[in-house]
């Protein structure tokens, strides 16, 4: 209770303080019934239990009261380590002066709020602040940190969240997002700060960035893109209720492609996403209503942006397919623009993560360039030496790390597009190219179980099971190494995850498998990342294979579950 009402005496905003009063007074008063009371016991203990954990992600967490909600005393804080943290590195002077903090922000509940507070406290530090003109792309403010020399951004954002959550993060002045040891660094300086009376909030001071660097950002969209190729490609696309439509929109008119159709119902920004269960393109009923707008318009292909536009999400016709419709994977969609980079002589370094397919190691070895793995995420990626070509499974793609280190929904699009067009010319589709990528390199089927706890101690919970209990064998093939990532490897720092990889099986037609097992960086989720390549002999052989791979698969996400006791 003191920690609350001295909380309660420094927050900075009506809602909050309202909303923490409304619980405070539920506890005390005798008008209020025992059972509301001890809501308001429960709901105060878990708002006090601790503080949110500033870590390679930044911030993120549901929207309230309290240090362990994302509000803007918690976004003070973070902003006014996040300025003591450049003053000990130096970094808090630019060339010409003060250095220069680049804030963006989504169109999500409170990001304006969190956005202009950032600004406030940098520029009461002492640094210059500019703010993104309106709600925009992640992409735009990765982008906007090099272009104007900045050293350093924040993306006020939850990506593709649930509606209540929001976060913040942070990158330095290369353009990437930070990784260890400045997460720790900026961390220790947020614990440092005092009251929140003694941090300088001016009223004014920064600046707020005009169009110009929108269009500077849309005029670099198409850097990973060929001049003279084909254009005639027709698209059904949706923001998902975020903020990517006018940004996407504005880059595919500029490249030469016929205008999207945008559907209708979800076009415009909306940070409560009415029409989806959760603004991610990848769960379920998320596509619907493209699928439907793209049953009328029968477009080429369908794309999606996650809320921030940051991620690029395909969808490709398939009779097969319920809906008429296909959700290429990430790791499909990976391989697609690899081969496409390939063909275009694209040189320099390939790199993927760790819970990523292996097969784009294949098609670099294949094409002579280097090739790397990292950690989950692209603050890792983004660090790869001489860097080319990026992906992530989780929907996320760097065609231009020139432009952008960081993963970006628009300018992939782009480059989809353009790969669609091309094979559209030849009279052939996306799955067609897949087709052939499985037939030279052998197919490398992935799957995903993802399983989202209320308790988050189940998570922990199920990783001691496996560490404690290690399978010996999964889907009937035997575990022939077992990797406690949390020790970290000759070329990987530690992490909190388990790899797996399993034996081939000559009766069943299988090369081999991978398990990695690891819980998710930003959401309340215990994820398993399945992999199973089976050789392919020919076209007449694909069936064959898929069918292996669907079963194996299957086998491996029972096998998993139950090990994991999940």
């Amino acid at each position: 209770m003191g920690r609350a009402r001295a909380w309660l005496a420094e927050d900075p905003d009506p809602e909050t303080r309202d909303e923490l009063v409304r619980l405070l007074e539920s506890v005390d008063p005798s008008d209020v019934e025992d059972d509301v009371e001890t809501k308001a016991l429960a709901e105060l203990a878990d708002r006090f239990a601790g503080t949110l954990q500033f870590g390679t992600a930044g911030l993120r967490g549901e929207l309230g009261a309290g240090p362990m909600r994302m509000n803007r005393a918690v976004v003070i804080r973070a902003a006014a380590g996040l300025a003591a943290y450049l003053r000990t590195k130096g970094a808090a002077t630019g060339g010409d002066g003060p250095g220069l903090v680049v804030i963006g922000y989504d169109a999500r509940y409170k990001s304006a709020d969190f956005a202009r507070d950032t600004a406030a406290v940098m520029t009461g530090a002492g640094l210059r602040a500019a703010l993104l003109p309106y709600p925009l792309p992640t992409p735009v403010l990765a982008f906007a940190v090099r272009h104007l020399g900045a050293v350093a951004g924040v993306a006020v954002t939850a990506s593709h969240n649930p509606p209540r959550d929001n976060g913040y993060k942070v990158y330095l002045g290369d353009g990437s997002q930070i990784v260890p040891p400045a997460d720790d660094g900026i961390a220790a300086e947020i614990a440092a700060v005092g009251s929140l009376h003694d941090v300088p909030r001016p009223d004014t001071g920064w600046e707020t960035l005009g169009d110009e660097i929108v269009d500077a950002y849309v005029a670099r969209t198409d850097a990973a893109m060929t001049e003279g190729t084909p254009r005639d490609v027709r698209v059904v696309y949706t923001p998902l209720h975020g903020v990517g439509r006018d940004t996407f929109v504005a880059a595919f008119t500029r490249a030469g492609f016929p205008a999207p159709v945008v559907v209708a119902e979800q076009a415009d920004p909306d940070p409560a996403f009415p029409t989806v269960a959760f603004p991610n393109p990848e769960e379920p009923g998320a596509m619907d209503l493209a699928f439907a707008t793209a049953r009328s318009e029968r477009p080429d292909i369908v794309i999606a942006n996650d809320p921030d536009a940051d991620r690029c999400a395909v969808a490709v016709p398939d009779a097969s397919a319920e809906a008429g419709w296909r959700m290429l994977r990430g790791d499909e969609v990976g391989a697609l623009l690899a081969t496409h980079l390939v063909h275009k002589r694209a040189r320099g370094t390939f790199a993927t993560t760790i819970v990523s397919s292996s097969l784009l190691s294949r098609i670099a070895a294949a094409a002579e360039v280097p090739y790397e793995e990292t950690l989950t995420g692209f603050k890792w990626l983004a660090r790869v030496d001489g860097l080319r070509y990026a992906y992530e499974e989780a929907l996320g793609y760097c065609v231009d790390p020139v432009g952008v280190r960081d993963k970006d929904g628009i300018s992939a699009a782009l480059l989809v597009a353009e790969l669609t067009a091309e094979l559209k010319q030849a009279d052939r589709t996306l799955l067609d190219l897949l087709d052939d990528i499985a037939v030279e390199y052998g197919l490398h089927a992935t799957d995903q179980l993802s399983v989202r706890v209320e308790d988050l101690a189940r998570i922990g919970a199920a990783m001691e099971r496996l560490r404690e209990q290690p399978p010996a064998s999964l889907a009937g093939l035997t575990v022939t190494s077992g990797e406690d990532l949390s020790k970290g490897t000759d070329r990987l720092p530690p992490t909190d995850g388990l790899r797996y990889r399993l034996a081939g099986d000559d009766d069943r037609g299988v090369e081999g498998a991978r398990v990695i097992v690891r819980p998710s960086g930003t959401e309340p989720k215990l994820k398993c990342y399945l992999e199973v390549v089976v050789p392919v002999g020919g076209q007449d052989a694909l069936d064959r294979a898929r069918a292996t791979a669907r079963s194996v698969l299957a086998e491996l996400k029972r096998d998993v579950a139950t090990a994991a006791g999940i």
